[in-house]
C-alpha cells in the first residue's frame, strides 16, 4: 500500500525534530559554566539588576556512603520577564526577539542560548516568567524524553503556574517581574557537586561579566544548598570582577591586589575604524603591564596573585562589554612570564560576521584563526596590503582583521621585552644585595693589583664616594634603568667597596655586553636584546614562577647548550680570521683565559 503524502512528509522532514535535538546536545559548549553564561546573558539583556545561580544537591547512596550530588541548576533574575508568546518563542531553537544585527547592540542575538545551553547539560528545562508579580508567572518546558519518545515537535503552550516553593525559599531576586530557569535531569555537568560547579564557574563568570560587575550594572549571586536541609546547608557568594588586564581596583585577585589594580595600562587605547556593510564601526585595543611592585617578591608567580594571573593568560576578546573568549593563539606557553601582561580587543555586535562570532558566544573564529597562524606564512612573501586586497577580492572576511592582528603581535613583543627588563632589574637589585661574584672578582682584582697589574679604572678608586655614586648612577640611568634601582645598586656597590657592577639593559648593539670603567668601578652592561642573553643569562636567572625539578633540569640543559653555542661562535670567529688579526684574537683568548683562571680558582 502506498504511503500517504502526510506520512512521507513526516518521515522526510528536512530537520527531524527528535534527531536534531539529540544532535544539538553536542553543540560545543566548553563546559557547564559556559552554558550557564548563556542564561546570564539573557538575564542581563532583559535588564536584570540581580541574577542568581542556584545549585541544588540531593543526598544519594553510593556504595556504603551517603554523598551529596548535584541535582538541579537554576538561574533566577529580576529582569523584564516575558509574555506567554515570547516565553514560548524563547524555547525555540534559532528564534527570538533579537535576531536582526542591524537593530541590536546588546550581548544577545542568536536565538539559541536558552534551549541550546539547556539541553547541552540536562534532559529537562522548565521556565517560569512573570511581568505582574510572581503570582502571574507563566510556565512552559522542554523535556528530551518526551521529544524522543513521542515525536513532540512544538514547545508546549505556556500556562499560568505557581513557582515551586523550594525556589522561593532560596531565591532572593523575586521581583515584580523576572524569570526562573531550572535544569533538571542533569546528566552532562562535568562537576558532580554544587560546590564544584560554583568553584569552577566563579572566575569565568567574574571575567565574562567583569565590566557589568565593575560598573554595578548587575550583581550575581551563587548559591548551593541541599534539598534535605536548606537552611543548614546553604552557602552563598557574590561574583567579583575578574579582570585579566588587572586594571580594575576591586576584583577577585588575592591580597594585596584585591582592592587596587595590579597592572598599569600600557599606552593609550588603540582604536581601529572598520567599514563593514556600509557603516564604520570602532574596534578598541587595550594593553596592560604588571606594576613593578607586583613582581618584586621572589617567586611572585607562586604567590596567590601570581596563580590568579596564571589563570588569566591570553587576549581577552570582548563583544558589547561581554567577554567571548580568552584567546591563547599568540601565547608563549613555555614562558610563565606571559601572566604579567594583559590585552583586550573590544568590538560591537555589528561586526559579528566579520569576527566570526559563534552562536554560543564562546569565540570569534576569524580572529582566532589569524592569531593561530604564523604571519610570515600567511603573507607568503607578499606585502600586507597585497594580501588584504586579495582577501577583499575573494570576499574573505579576515582581510580587515589583519591590521589588528599585526598591531597586537607587535605590541606583545614590546610588552615581553619590558617584562624581561623588569625582571632583569629586580635580579640586578637582588644580585647587589648578595654580590657573590662581584665580591670574588673584587678580591681577585686586588691580588692582581698587588702583583703590579693595573687597569684604567684603578686611577679613580680614590674618588670621594659621593662623586662615585653620582657618576655610576648616571651611567645606569642613561641605559634605561630606573633612578630608584640605579641608586640602590650603586649605593651597595660603593658602600661595599666593590670593583664590579652588573646591570641589564636593552641595546641594538651586536655586542652581548659592554664594559664601562669609570669612578673606580667596572660596570658590565648585559645586552638583554642579544640572543646570548636569552640562551644563557635569562634562562638561568628567569624567575622560577613555580618550582619543579623538570623545569630546573631543562633550564640547566638549555644553558649548557647556550654556552656551547657561545664558544662555537668564538671558534668560528677565529677560524675566519687571517694573519695578524687571527694572531691577536688567539693572544686575547689566551690572556683572557689566564685572568679567568685566576678569578675562578678556589682558594
Amino acid at each position: 500500500m502506498q504511503a500517504s503524502s502526510t506520512q512521507v512528509d513526516l518521515e522526510y522532514d528536512i530537520v527531524p525534530t527528535h534527531l536534531a535535538v539529540r544532535a544539538m546536545r553536542d553543540n560545543g559548549y566548553k563546559n557547564t559554566s559556559f552554558a550557564v553564561a548563556e542564561l546570564i546573558d539573557n538575564a542581563i539583556q532583559a535588564g536584570a539588576k540581580q541574577v542568581e545561580l542556584l545549585c541544588k544537591e540531593r543526598t544519594v547512596q553510593r556504595g556504603a556512603s551517603n554523598v551529596s550530588s548535584l541535582d538541579c541548576i537554576a538561574v533566577l533574575d529580576n529582569g523584564l520577564g516575558m509574555t506567554p508568546d515570547v516565553l514560548r518563542m524563547a524555547l525555540q531553537f534559532g528564534n527570538g526577539t533579537r535576531l536582526d544585527p542591524t537593530q541590536h547592540t546588546g550581548i544577545g542575538r542568536f536565538g539559541m542560548g536558552l534551549p541550546a545551553s539547556s539541553i547541552s547539560q540536562c534532559k529537562r528545562v522548565d521556565v517560569w516568567s512573570w511581568q505582574e508579580g510572581v503570582a502571574s508567572a507563566w510556565h512552559t518546558f522542554l523535556d528530551l524524553d518526551d521529544i524522543l519518545n513521542t515525536g513532540q515537535k512544538s514547545v508546549p503552550e505556556p500556562v499560568q503556574a505557581k513557582i515551586p516553593a523550594l525556589w522561593g525559599k532560596v531565591g532572593k531576586s523575586f521581583g515584580e517581574s523576572g524569570t526562573l530557569i531550572v535544569w533538571s535531569k542533569v546528566d552532562r555537568c562535568m562537576w558532580r557537586t554544587a560546590s564544584g560547579l560554583i568553584k569552577n564557574s566563579e572566575l569565568l563568570i567574574g571575567r565574562v561579566y567583569r565590566k557589568f560587575l565593575d560598573e554595578n550594572k548587575v550583581r550575581i549571586r551563587m548559591t548551593e544548598f541541599n534539598e534535605g536541609n536548606i537552611s543548614g546547608s546553604m552557602k552563598e557568594k557574590w561574583a567579583k570582577p575578574n579582570d585579566p588586564l588587572y586594571l580594575m581596583p576591586e576584583t577577585s585577585c588575592p591580597t594585596p591586589w584585591n582592592n587596587t589594580s595590579m597592572f598599569e595600562q600600557w599606552g593609550t587605547d588603540v582604536v581601529f575604524k572598520i567599514n563593514f556593510n556600509g557603516e564604520e564601526h570602532p574596534v578598541t585595543l587595550r594593553y596592560s603591564l604588571a606594576k613593578k611592585e607586583a613582581r618584586e617578591k621572589d617567586n611572585s608567580g607562586s604567590e596567590g596573585y601570581g596563580q590568579h594571573a596564571k589563570k588569566n593568560v591570553g587576549i581577552s576578546i570582548v563583544r558589547a562589554g561581554r567577554e567571548l573568549d580568552l584567546d591563547q593563539g599568540l601565547i608563549n606557553a613555555y614562558d610563565p612570564r606571559e601572566r604579567w601582561w594583559g590585552a583586550e580587543i573590544d568590538f560591537p555586535p555589528a561586526l559579528d560576521e566579520l569576527f566570526g562570532v559563534s552562536n554560543n558566544k564562546q569565540s570569534a573564529r576569524n580572529l582566532s584563526d589569524l592569531f593561530s597562524q604564523d604571519l610570515e606564512t600567511l603573507l607568503d612573501g607578499e606585502t600586507l596590503q597585497t594580501v588584504k586586497e586579495r582577501m577583499k577580492q575573494e570576499d574573505d572576511p579576515k582581510g580587515p582583521l589583519l591590521d589588528i592582528v599585526q598591531q597586537v603581535r607587535a605590541t606583545l613583543n614590546v610588552l615581553r621585552g619590558l617584562i624581561k627588563q623588569q625582571a632583569a632589574g629586580k635580579r640586578g637589585k637582588k644580585r647587589h644585595e648578595t654580590s657573590t661574584a662581584e665580591t670574588t672578582a673584587t678580591q681577585k682584582t686586588k691580588q692582581r693589583q698587588e702583583q703590579g697589574y693595573t687597569g684604567k679604572s684603578d686611577a679613580d678608586e680614590g674618588m670621594p664616594d659621593s662623586e662615585k655614586k653620582k657618576e655610576l648612577t648616571a651611567i645606569l640611568t642613561n641605559e634605561g634603568i630606573s633612578t630608584q634601582d640605579a641608586t640602590q645598586m650603586v649605593a651597595h656597590t660603593v658602600s661595599n667597596g666593590l670593583k664590579y657592577l652588573f646591570a641589564h639593559s636593552s641595546s641594538d648593539s651586536s655586542a652581548f655586553f659592554s664594559v664601562k670603567p669609570k669612578a673606580g668601578v667596572i660596570t658590565i652592561l648585559l645586552n638583554s636584546d642579544h640572543p646570548v642573553y636569552d640562551k644563557l643569562v635569562d634562562i638561568l636567572e628567569k624567575e622560577v614562577e613555580e618550582v619543579d625539578v623538570a623545569t630546573l633540569q631543562e633550564r640547566l640543559t638549555n644553558a649548557l647548550e647556550g654556552l656551547k653555542l657561545l664558544l662555537s661562535a668564538w671558534a668560528r670567529y677565529e677560524d675566519e680570521l687571517e694573519g695578524p688579526r687571527k694572531a691577536a684574537a688567539q693572544d686575547a683568548r689566551g690572556d683572557w683565559g689566564k685572568i679567568a683562571r685566576d678569578f675562578l680558582a678556589t682558594e
